[in-house]
């Protein structure tokens, strides 16, 4: 076994390791290991389990999971990194300059990106924040950027305690798509609600960015801009290729809300937003929302005429020409939507930009305008033609429920003396885990705590404790355990294996 031996700040570990014979005989890089050692954790795995936008369950049918997004995004970012490193232009040289892109920590922190995702999707992640907040009293609440971190660097562990899989600081500081703490960002992109790190795992987050001393604070490295726009493109087209081949997108109200825009442009830019929003059924508003949200919070990027463009386009080659043709399984439509979303993804590939002084809202590494707002109407026809949709409302009121319930369940069981220890090892793991890093922030940055007794302080470890634990599981475990604290299963052997 050799000694890890490195002068490149970018490879270097919390804790020096070896490395083992087969390493050394394949000259594995310690990026590689670090990719291998994400895709062997359990919580990579479990994302085969994790709703994307839509649950498998409620679908009926294979649609995305956060598994698979993972795995498609890794690949456009690693299709981008490896054509700006083989650049030989100004782009390349900023590259260079700012840390490098590396093909292979793009492809670990796209691996990694989504590894904090709670059960249900976004639904999961709004509901665990409230109750984080309210129920516990946890000002940070839970962001699935920060929670991802903490699984990285704490509460995924790889063969020793205490620094998580021990990963690259490269690896780490590309997964720090928001790179503050919450209420720090800000105008920057994702605003305040949106940050990558809690105060009890903010020490480790400054120390791995500090490997890239030219990149500003609260900015991207390259390596993670190249991940964060992977992830807007493949979120973009993958989730449309789940809502039509389930048949969700109806075409005559997706024309119908597109070609109202148009026709009344002169008319919808002279209403005012609350006019708009008051009657968002009308076809058109919605469309010229987005366009005043746009303009609004990215002007140094939104532009109409480019708008426009983005409209016209998705309306003639989504719309008019995808759509249009409705998904029937056969051969012939799986090529049709095959050479649509390649199509689309090679594109958007193609239309990298790099700037060595980026906006405050964007990343050394973007898309040009036109893909940027073409980006931003496919997105649109999700969150406007899907998840406004009331059946899935009703369905996500009753996923919200049962992680109200599994918190609840779970505090009253730690809350019984007499009971507490037969709780779930790992629960009781993540909470010990909880305390001691709450009492190690008091003694290293007491600002960030307050003058709080022992007891009020592993009352909040507690509560941390409780949601890392939640939010460590699949949809089915979820359902599963919420049946099982009510009594409710009559499979009681395998209902909660692996819990």
């Amino acid at each position: 076994m050799a000694e890890q031996q490195t002068s490149d700040p970018r490879q270097a570990r919390r804790l020096p390791e070896t490395l083992d014979e087969f390493q050394q005989a394949e000259g594995h890089p310690n990026f590689r290991v670090d990719i291998e050692r994400i895709r062997f954790s359990p919580y990579y795995s479990r994302l085969s389990a994790v709703t994307q936008v839509i649950s498998q369950t409620g679908a009926g049918l294979a649609v995305h999971n956060r598994l698979t997004h993972s795995i498609k995004v890794a690949a456009v970012a690693r299709a981008i990194a490896t054509h700006l490193s083989t650049r030989t232009d100004e782009a390349a040289r900023i590259v260079t300059e700012l840390g490098g892109a590396h093909p292979v920590v793009v492809q670990a922190a796209a691996a990694a990106h989504d590894l904090g995702h709670p059960p249900f999707g976004h639904l999961g992640e709004y509901t665990l924040d409230r109750i984080a907040r309210t129920r516990f009293g946890l000002s940070e609440g839970f962001e699935g950027n920060a929670q991802t971190y903490r699984i990285l660097t704490r509460l995924d562990e790889h063969d020793r305690p205490g620094v998580g899989l021990n990963l690259t600081a490269a690896v780490r500081t590309a997964v720090l798509k928001y790179p503050w703490r919450r209420g720090e960002g800000g105008k920057r992109r994702g605003g305040a609600s949106k940050f990558n790190y809690y105060a009890i795992d903010e020490q480790d987050a400054v120390a791995a960015a500090s490997a890239y001393p030219l990149i500003e604070p609260g900015q991207q490295s390259v390596e993670c801009s190249i991940m964060d726009i992977s992830d807007d493109i493949a979120y973009s087209l993958h989730d449309l290729d789940d809502f039509y081949r389930a048949g969700l997108l109806n075409q005559a109200t997706l024309s119908a809300e597109f070609r109202s825009w148009h026709r009344d442009l002169a008319k919808l830019r002279a209403a005012d937003v609350a006019t708009l929003a008051a009657d968002t059924r009308t076809p058109g508003h919605s469309l010229e929302l987005l366009w005043r949200r746009l303009r609004d919070k990215d002007a140094w990027i939104a532009d109409p005429d480019a708008f426009s463009g983005a409209v016209a386009k998705v309306s003639a080659e989504v719309i008019d020409g995808l759509v249009a043709e409705p998904f029937d399984g056969s051969l012939a439509s799986e090529r049709s939507l095959a050479r649509f979303t390649t199509g689309w993804i090679a594109r958007l590939q193609s239309s990298v930009e790099v700037h060595r002084h980026p906006d405050i809202r964007s990343g050394h590494v973007s898309l040009n305008r036109q893909a940027w707002h073409e980006v931003a109407v496919l997105k649109f026809l999700h969150e406007r033609f899907i998840l406004e949709r009331p059946d899935l409302t009703v369905y996500q009121r009753g996923q919200a429920g049962i992680l109200e319930r599994l918190v609840e369940g779970f505090t009253a069981w730690l809350d019984d003396p007499r009971d507490a220890r037969r709780a779930p090892r790992r629960l009781i793991d993540l909470v010990d885990l909880a305390v001691d890093d709450y009492r190690r922030l008091r003694r290293e940055a007491p600002r960030l705590v307050g003058p709080r007794t022992d007891a009020d302080l592993d009352s909040l470890a507690r509560g941390r404790g409780i949601i890392d634990y939640v939010a460590s599981l699949t949809d089915s475990q979820a359902i599963s355990l919420d049946a099982l604290l009510a009594g409710h299963t009559e499979r009681l052997w395998d209902a909660g294996q692996g819990l």
